[in-house]
Order: structure tokens, then C-alpha cells, then sequence
């Protein structure tokens, strides 16, 4: 077992904070173990790991100054033979999301907005949970990803492995990326994206450009290519901005997050109609994590592909967050599915 594993699996053994994560195409495990167990808000974090909710309501941290500090090549982790188990369709859970995108589409529509990002959860139980095995499967499993395994205990046990940088700030240069559509992954290089997909990206990108230009930024921007995140490939655009001035990356946060690719455009009344209709608690997943540093070094990532280990009384229970995209031309039953796929990202690291 890896030096890091064991600390993970003492410290949930006494229930208290840590975080360990791995940067995209990284093969650098770092842990940040807290030596108490007290919930630090995020704006009394000099330097640490930040970890904030989709709404916004619940920022924290935890702070480097007060945490035990391991770093671990992944070389050392064990690779874990996973099957792929064939996908199984909650018919319920399907004709509840279809219902829901019908009711958007309606919307959108109408004009009320011009794209929301409606999201799920399902529960899956974990007869043979392990920390190792898990964690262990997603740090091996999605290289090009930022892979995290956090924990509180009035948070609780999240794990994820995030396609998606919404911020890297450097001094006085922010970089950032535009990620939206969604295939199931092919060999085939030829991966044709349809009007729908390329509109439901280049409403995200315009969104951060026009954000970051309003703060008086010089932006730059890469032609939207074909990204890899696991079993399924997204629209990426790559963004740069450049400030005059060192940049205060609380109020550029203030201003990207949520951008349109986890809520909607227009912001206000997709989030209201999120709010009004989805049914549940987002929680942390749509938010955002990562490292924090106000001397001006941050390095920031959309909490994508995500779940939430319950580990009370009984087997675990995984509860797996995922979410797409609705605009104008989005079908309900593909939207479902589209869900399904995300779902398989995690579920291919349980059976």
C-alpha cells in the first residue's frame, strides 16, 4: 500500500480533513492532511486546497499552514482490474429527466433562456468498498483529468476526476478553457459534432471571453478542438487573458462561476429555473476545487464527474452527480443518455 493511502485511510479512520489530488497529465500525488478537524472558511486560507459548493453559499478549505504535507509518484499506486458492466437504465430516473428537459426546451423556447445545464444523481452501492482500491482506479484511470479524493467530516467523502480547468492564474495572466459537448468516445478520428453541440460550446466560450474582456483583459482563444475525457469527448477551447495589472482572482471567479457550461445563459434565469425544477441539493458538485494561493498563484477546476461516498451504517453508497447541456435542438431521451455515459466514468472504478 502507498505511504499516501495508508495516511488517507488513517485519517478517515479519525474522521479527520485531508485532501489528495493529482494535476492533469501529472504524475505528482500531493496531501494536504489537516492536524484538526475545524471547517476553515476559504477567505482565511492563505495558502491551501479550496473546495466550494455550485452555489456559492459554501466556500472552505483546507489551509497548508495547519496540514501535514505528502508528496507521492503514482507509480506506486496498484493498477485494479475493473469490468465494465453492461449499463443499466433506471426507467423512472428517465422519464423524470425527459420531463425535465421538455419543460426547459419549453423554456428556452419561449426565450426565458437560451441554454440551462439540468443535472442528476444516482446511488450506487458498494458491497466491497475500499479507499485504495477506488481512489487508486481514478488516479490510474483518467491521466488527462484533475483527480481528487476530499474529505470532512461536515462535508463528507467526495472523489472526482474533473476535465475541466476554470481557472490558472499567474501574476497578471489568467488561463481558462470553454468545455461543452459530449460523444461517447470512438477509435474513429473522425468525430463529427452537430449544430447543437457546436451552439451549446460557443455560448460558453463567448460567455468567458466577454467576462474576462469586461475586467479589461486582453483574450486570446484557440479554435475549438476534440478533447478525450475518458469514455466520452467534448469541445474544448483553450482561453488567455492577459491583465495590466496583477489579477484578484476572487473577482474573476466572482464573474466565470457558474459559467454556462454547469448552469446556463442567461446566468440568473437559468439558475432559477435550476433551482426551481431539478429537485435536489447539487451540493459541491458544479462548484469548484483546487489549489489556493492569494500571493496569486491559483490553479482551479469545475467539480465534474464527481460522487459522494456515504460510508454510515451498511454498505457504502456512492452518490454520482452528472448533468448535459439543454438548447434549442435538444432531444430528451439523447440528453438521458448523454447522463448515462458521464455516469460511466465513475461507475467503471465500483464494480
Amino acid at each position: 500500500m502507498s505511504q499516501l493511502i495508508q495516511k488517507i485511510q488513517e485519517h478517515l479512520d479519525s474522521k479527520l480533513p485531508f485532501v489528495c489530488y493529482c494535476k492533469p497529465n501529472s504524475d505528482k500525488l500531493i496531501g494536504l492532511f489537516q492536524r484538526n478537524n475545524q471547517l476553515h472558511a476559504l477567505d482565511q486560507i492563505k495558502s491551501g486546497f479550496a473546495f466550494v459548493s455550485f452555489d456559492s453559499n459554501s466556500k472552505y478549505g483546507i489551509p497548508e499552514q495547519e496540514s501535514d504535507v505528502y508528496i507521492e509518484s503514482i507509480s506506486n499506486f496498484e493498477a485494479y482490474q475493473n469490468s465494465d458492466k453492461e449499463q443499466e437504465v433506471d426507467v423512472l430516473a428517465k422519464v423524470n429527466f425527459e420531463s425535465l428537459v421538455e419543460k426547459a426546451l419549453k423554456e428556452i423556447n419561449s426565450g426565458t433562456f437560451e441554454k440551462v445545464v439540468l443535472s442528476r444523481n444516482e446511488l450506487v452501492e458498494l458491497s466491497n468498498f475500499t479507499i485504495e482500491k477506488v481512489f487508486s482506479s481514478l488516479i490510474l484511470k483518467y491521466p488527462n483529468s484533475f483527480r481528487y479524493c476530499f474529505y470532512h467530516t461536515e462535508i463528507g467523502l467526495w472523489m472526482g476526476a474533473s476535465p475541466e480547468l476554470i481557472l490558472k492564474s499567474n501574476q497578471n495572466k489568467v488561463q481558462t478553457v470553454s468545455l461543452a459537448g459530449t460523444q461517447l468516445n470512438s477509435d474513429s478520428n473522425n468525430i463529427v459534432w452537430e449544430e447543437k453541440e457546436i451552439n451549446e460550446q460557443q455560448t460558453v466560450t463567448k460567455y468567458i471571453v466577454e467576462a474576462l474582456k469586461s475586467c479589461g483583459a486582453e483574450v486570446a482563444k484557440s479554435e475549438p478542438y476534440t478533447f478525450q475525457a475518458g469514455s466520452i469527448v467534448h469541445i474544448k477551447t483553450d482561453i488567455e487573458a492577459q491583465f495590466e495589472s496583477e489579477v484578484i482572482v476572487p473577482n474573476i471567479l466572482e464573474l466565470l462561476h457558474p459559467t454556462p457550461a454547469v448552469c446556463g445563459f442567461p446566468k440568473n434565469e437559468a439558475l432559477e429555473f435550476i433551482s426551481a425544477n431539478e429537485g435536489y441539493d447539487r451540493e459541491f458538485y458544479a462548484g469548484y476545487l483546487g489549489e489556493w494561493n492569494q500571493d496569486g498563484n491559483f490553479d482551479l477546476y469545475v467539480n465534474l464527474r464527481c460522487m459522494k461516498v456515504e460510508t454510515n451504517d451498511g454498505p457504502a453508497i456512492a452518490k454520482l452527480f452528472v448533468g448535459c447541456g439543454i438548447n434549442n435542438g435538444s432531444q430528451p431521451e439523447k440528453e438521458f443518455f448523454e447522463t448515462v455515459n458521464k455516469s460511466q466514468t465513475l461507475k467503471s472504478i465500483l464494480n
